[in-house]
């Protein structure tokens, strides 16, 4: 779910560059990179860690000009190494080229062996570098970056949303289905696009839309233009960018995610009320369905877990055992609050059930009467193909186990996931509309060995418009 971000603006766009990927941050935190053009030369620097560490004022101000790329990285494909560290950057027949990628393609094996049987050599294992591959040598053979972008999308499966920089132009697109984010700004002398619209809001810049599914969009000196390369018969949004990966102020394909999931808690409220004394979000991703679930119930909500912003990702641990006692680290309950109390703790979601039960563990041990645990995401029963790093089935605590016996193994008093069907009403958006895979098993396109939902998708003659059709 790695975070992107490209500015064309004539004040500079380093800083900017990195105002945006530190409102991105929550996308990722293996790495971080920027790539700028100026005058015919490509500045780039990249590093794994989080924006702050791989940045600082100087090598900032060496990024000079008025158009640049970034991206902050989580892994879904590709090993953590350096050189999969993006923006990717490639030089040939003249060209000065830039490329970065949220998502994960279904078919990059096979693309990638079919380019490596024509003499192709890869220098990363991510697929950002075979879609960069695909473009490239379309764009050789036509001279057009539009219609080698247009051939690339007809050889691509799977979720994206890119963001290249070719000579100083951007060029963002969007996968048919619309399951990742991407969206479209205007800054005082500019354009911007960006994973989400918090990176707008974070340079002060107007958010104009989302990029509709299929859709590319060219960002120059002359301003923005747009063209449709392909459409679906339905969309494909990813429900956990409402559930969990964005921003709570963010606005994902045209809703408010923080209304989503205050709307969640709402109707878990009403599908498992609960007599409790308190309602605790598991912070920080659990707060606004847990302000939804207290103003729906009239119970008090209170912080009975208090979050240390200093701790990172407790997965890196490099066994279960560490990741288990890094909990302890990364959340300390509040004993005032939650001594002798029925306390109805309130998540995004359960994966593989270890942290749960931990934290579950935590607040049972600091006095808490009753523990009742209520989730915004329906039980995970399958992986995620499309740019989730999410473990195997037999991984997933959810799997082949019915909800009493998952209550057991996180030894809550009482357990309610929301239902699919709730959730995706609190979205606003059509079933159809929606990617569910995780959820269902059932996914909207082709993946071998997997269940699909029925999708068509059409190549269109894309028409550019003006700027002002944006």
């Amino acid at each position: 779910m790695c975070g992107i971000v490209g500015i064309a603006d004539a004040e500079g766009v380093s800083f900017p560059l990195y105002y945006a990927l530190f409102a991105l941050q929550h996308r990722g935190q293996e790495s971080a990179g920027i790539s700028t053009f100026d005058a015919g030369k490509l500045h780039n620097h990249k590093a794994q860690g989080l924006i702050a560490e791989v940045f600082n004022r100087d090598i900032l101000s060496r990024l000079t000009g008025s158009v640049g790329i970034g991206h902050v990285r989580y892994p879904t494909t590709g090993e953590n190494r350096p050189e999969n560290n993006q923006p990717l950057n490639f030089s040939f027949k003249g060209h000065l080229f830039s490329i970065v990628h949220n998502g994960n393609l279904v078919n990059s094996s096979l693309l990638s062996s079919e380019y490596e049987d024509e003499g192709h050599i890869f220098a990363t294992t991510t697929d950002t570098e075979v879609i960069a591959a695909i473009i490239a040598r379309e764009l050789t053979r036509s001279g057009s970056m539009e219609e080698a972008i247009n051939l690339c999308m007809q050889k691509l499966k799977g979720s994206y949303s890119v963001i290249a920089m070719l000579d100083g132009t951007i060029y963002a697109f969007r996968d048919p289905l619309g399951i990742k984010p991407l969206c479209i700004g205007r800054t005082e002398n500019g354009y911007i696009v960006a994973s989400e619209s918090v990176a707008m809001d974070a340079l002060g810049a107007e958010f104009l839309r989302d990029l509709k599914p299929g859709e590319l969009v060219r960002i120059d000196s002359e301003g923005i233009s747009c063209r449709q390369i392909t459409r679906s018969n339905h969309n494909g949004h990813c429900l956990f960018e409402y559930v969990y990966f964005a921003r709570s102020d963010s606005v994902i394909d045209g809703v408010l995610v923080y209304d989503v999931r205050k709307k969640i808690g709402e109707m878990l409220h009403r599908e498992a009320p609960v007599q409790a004394e308190i309602i605790s979000p598991v912070p920080d991703s659990g707060t606004a369905f847990a302000t939804g679930y207290s103003e729906a119930s009239g119970i008090p909500f209170k912080e009975g877990l208090i979050k240390n912003r200093y701790i990172g990702r407790t997965f890196i641990m490099p066994t279960q055992r560490l990741r288990e006692s890094a909990v302890r680290m990364k959340l300390n309950p509040v004993r005032g609050h939650i001594a002798g109390k029925s306390v109805v703790l309130v998540d995004d979601s359960i994966v593989r059930g270890t942290t749960s039960r931990r934290i579950i563990d935590l607040v049972r041990e600091f006095g808490a009467r009753e523990v009742h645990f209520r989730v915004g995401s329906p039980p995970i029963i399958a992986p995620c193909y499309l740019g989730v790093d999410l473990p195997t089935r037999k991984e997933l605590i959810a799997h082949n186990r019915p909800p009493e016996e998952v209550r057991s193994c996180i030894s809550a008093d009482s357990l309610h996931h929301i239902s699919l069907e709730s959730l995706i009403r609190a979205t606003g958006h059509a079933p159809e509309d929606l990617c569910c895979g995780c959820l269902t098993g059932c996914y909207p396109l082709e993946i071998e060995g997997e269940r699909s939902s029925c999708r068509s998708i059409d190549f269109v003659d894309g028409t550019y418009q003006t700027k002002l059709d944006v």
